[in-house]
């Protein structure tokens, strides 16, 4: 199982250098989308790793091949564990960045903004926020960690 923390971690790398040097430098929207799906990716890699790891430890039968059942899937197995249901929460958004009507506000700047219209709502994708989905990713992860490594 190490090899789907390998694929993790090196997308984790990846979504860091984004966000904590090219954010810093260029502060554009297209940085911001690029560090969503990169994300986007490394969240795939981690719900495939909780279903192998669920099914190896017999939690679960078999895994589903169509994504939304894997995510219905997940979001029933690990309905008590909270960085699993943030990361699901936060990931229906991230994997539809592409489709999602996108206004941009005050790039190459300090206060730079993409404002993405989501489920009827304008959500604010600014850096404090970019900051809250890296916490939430972050919990996600250490979670990951734990749970494919042990027995």
């Amino acid at each position: 199982m190490p090899e789907i923390l390998e694929k993790i971690i090196k997308e984790k790398i990846s979504a860091d250098h984004l966000f904590y040097v090219s954010m810093k430098y260029t502060k554009t929207c297209d940085v911001m989308v690029n560090l969503v799906k990169r994300w986007k990716i490394m969240m795939d890699y981690a719900f495939d790793g909780l279903l192998e790891t669920a099914k190896r430890k017999k939690a679960i039968k078999k895994i589903p091949t169509a994504p939304k059942l894997k995510l219905d899937l997940i979001r029933i197995v690990f309905a008590n564990n909270p960085e699993v249901i943030d990361a699901l929460n936060e990931y229906e958004m991230f994997k539809l960045i592409d489709i999602l009507q996108k206004t941009r506000e005050n790039e190459f700047r300090k206060g730079v903004c993409l404002r993405v219209t989501y489920k009827g709502k304008e959500v604010p994708i600014n850096l404090d926020k970019l900051k809250e989905y890296s916490e939430v990713l972050e919990r996600f992860i250490n979670f990951i960690k734990l749970y494919v490594q042990s027995k």
